[in-house]
């Protein structure tokens, strides 16, 4: 008999909680031990979005805090003003009154990240601005630890972007300081939520994970990974972009003609830098036309296939007004066999002998490799090389019959200069000096490996690799006076000055089908980064009425051109996005919706977004250690990896002085 099942409450509170798409996830965790069954709930979440927070009360399914965490100072640097009347610095037991005066067993914080992300140039995350931003993170965990001093979590969750690493080092630094201070053991690691989740896109994070030393003693196991998917396994299960009944977020956005353009032309899972590859005379494209694709009286000239369904019949059924011809595979009347001026292979069956049987009135002819008249000699002309074997000598004996040779002697005289214009390589002999030693006198010159004088030395014009040391500095360090170049791989928009060129971020980027997707920032849009997909399904085109004239290249509309892969090169819809993230699931896309209509605030939120799945699979293991933690256990074999070296070691040993 089964042992009765017992549930387990975890509860978990959010900070920073955006649109709560990560308590969504906790809300799908699993986690068994034995007949303990964990059963997550949120218990709250904060945040200074009112949009996210009316977000997160749909997704996490429970009350959400519109509060703000900065601090007077954060405030100012970040606003650039005085908070507003009424505004007031929040305090640990505002984050107790958010949590509804429960204790979370579970803190998961997602900080703002566009400060540390590496969309924001070196300069710009220096700013007062977006270092008040930054410090958010440090101020959120204190208030979450302080909250609770007295009956602390048995977790701390803290996710951002990779590069916090980084440029927020010293707030990581001050946040492990803390986590010492009450009583917790840490370690930092990353992770891929696409590998997590199963998403069918890369998106890497920074994890840090704090367990109670009294509280916690066993592993923690690592989520097992699964396969990226391609996006096309998730895009197929939505509708078509503009479906009626999908809604605004489904919705294809009006471009530039000439963007649509540029999409055309770059190749699936390349970006910008295919256009690099066209051909450009005047403006122009020199190679390559572009066409409406609208037919002219349903189908001018059209040839319907043998087995398909013709078109209505019309009053004018001609072959130059609509699709009324048809590709008959049966011979022509009269022709008397199929195949006029046919020619058979000399080792196939020819067809039926008839009594009219000319070229002109079947295959009645044959490609005959015998060459008709007197035998012939295969190698007239033929030349044999001097170290060659002669061909049997014939009656004519001349080079009609082969009877030519490749001959090394000259036959010069002894005065004659078999070396004019010669130039000897480095690393052989020179010939004898004579008296007239120019170059039509004989082997007077050499291939010098060496730099001309007065070059500088190292190669006039010389460009030197970017792993390489450089040549000596000199007075007239120019390109044209040594090798005073080098190949920097490093695009010009990484000081964040000049980002005019689109030199970095996939800009125009498409996706193939099959591929799986980069992260979904916050801001993804066509042309700041591969944001568009080839999508091989049929376009769905709403005005029926033809077109001859091409958009002007500034003017806004929605255009499908078929690029030489056959596909729509086409910008991913704000839902397409969403379902990237696994923010719902593709096979019940009906009724989803997020607050508001903006687009580019949809957007934002989507890309700050942690994906449900993913989070799902992390809290799994959250709830295994923990009911592993509360029956009393300390160890506990899976055939799962623990979550990286470090991590081990950090939810395992009690000494402070093991931190990484």
């Amino acid at each position: 008999m089964n042992a009765l099942v017992v549930e387990k409450e975890i509860r978990v509170g959010h900070l920073c909680c955006g649109s709560g798409f990560g308590g969504k996830g906790f809300r799908k965790g699993n986690a068994r031990v034995g007949n303990l069954v964990a059963k997550f709930r949120n218990i709250g979440g904060i945040d200074v979005d009112p949009a996210g927070i009316r977000d997160f009360e749909r997704f996490a399914g429970v009350k959400g805090t519109l509060l703000d965490l900065m601090s007077l100072e954060q405030y100012r640097a970040f606003h650039g003003k005085e908070p507003p009347a009424g505004w007031r610095e929040a305090t640990p037991a505002d984050v107790q009154r958010a949590m509804g005066f429960e204790r979370p067993h579970i803190w998961f914080v997602s900080a703002p990240c566009k400060g540390f992300s590496g969309l924001l140039s070196e300069k710009t995350s220096l700013s007062p601005k977006y270092q008040a931003l930054n410090g958010l993170t440090l101020r959120a965990v204190w208030l979450a630890l302080e909250a609770f001093k007295d009956d602390p979590a048995e977790f701390f969750l803290f996710e951002n972007v990779p590069r916090i690493a980084n440029r927020g080092r010293s707030l990581l630094d001050q946040i492990q300081a803390l986590y010492d201070a009450y009583r917790y053991a840490y370690a930092e690691t990353t992770h891929d939520c696409g590998e997590l989740g199963g998403l069918a896109q890369s998106r890497k994070r920074f994890l840090m994970v704090a367990r109670h030393r009294e509280k916690v003693p066993p592993f923690l196991y690592e989520p097992p990974k699964k396969r990226l998917r391609g996006v096309g396994e998730v895009l197929e299960r939505l509708p078509m972009p503009g479906h009626e009944r999908a809604g605004p977020m489904h919705r294809m956005p009006s471009l530039q003609w000439k963007t649509w353009v540029r999409l055309a032309f770059v190749e699936a899972g390349s970006d910008w830098r295919s256009l690099n590859r066209l051909k450009v005379e005047d403006g122009h494209l020199a190679d390559f036309s572009i066409v409406p694709a609208e037919r002219w009286h349903g189908g001018v000239l059209g040839v319907h296939r043998w087995e398909d369904t013709s078109g209505t019949i019309t009053g004018h059924n001609g072959a130059t007004n609509g699709a009324f011809n048809v590709a008959d595979p049966r011979a022509r009347e009269g022709a008397g066999q199929y195949g006029q001026y046919g020619v058979q292979r000399m080792e196939d069956p020819m067809g039926a002998v008839i009594n009219v049987k000319s070229p002109g009135q079947g295959g009645f002819a044959v490609s005959d490799p015998r060459i008709p008249g007197p035998p012939r000699f295969n190698n007239v002309f033929r030349i044999v090389p001097w170290a060659g074997i002669s061909p049997a000598v014939a009656g004519p004996g001349g080079p009609a019959g082969g009877l030519a040779v490749a001959d090394p002697r000259t036959g010069f005289g002894a005065s004659t200069h078999h070396n004019v214009m010669s130039v000897r390589s480095w690393d052989a002999t020179a010939k004898t000096v004579t008296g007239g030693t120019h170059p039509a006198g004989g082997a007077g010159c050499v291939a010098d490996p060496r730099a001309a004088a007065g070059f500088g030395g190292g190669g006039k014009y010389r460009v030197t690799h970017f792993e390489e040391p450089a040549g000596s500095v000199i007075g007239a360090s120019t390109t044209g006076q040594g090798a005073f170049a080098v190949a920097d791989p490093r695009p010009r928009a990484l000081n964040g000055e000049h980002r005019d060129g689109y030199s970095t971020q996939g800009h125009y980027g498409v996706v193939p089908w099959e591929r799986p997707s980069g992260a979904v920032p916050a801001f993804a849009k066509n042309n700041n980064g591969p944001w568009s997909v080839a999508d091989p399904r049929p376009a769905v085109v709403e005005d029926d009425e033809p077109r001859f004239d091409l958009p002007g290249a500034d003017e806004k509309l929605v255009a499908v051109i078929h690029a030489q892969d056959g596909t729509w090169h086409r910008p991913f819809t704000t839902l397409e996005l969403a379902a990237l993230q696994s923010l719902f699931d593709p096979d019940e896309w009906f009724g989803f919706e997020m607050d508001g209509n903006s687009d580019s605030a949809h957007r934002e939120r989507i890309g700050n977004a942690v994906p449900p799945d993913a989070a799902a699979a992390v809290a799994g293991v959250m709830g295994r250690t923990l009911l592993l933690a509360w029956t009393g256990e300390t160890f506990m074999l899976s055939s799962d990896p623990i979550w990286v070296q470090p991590l081990t070691v950090a939810l395992s040993v009690d000494t402070p002085e093991v931190r990484e």
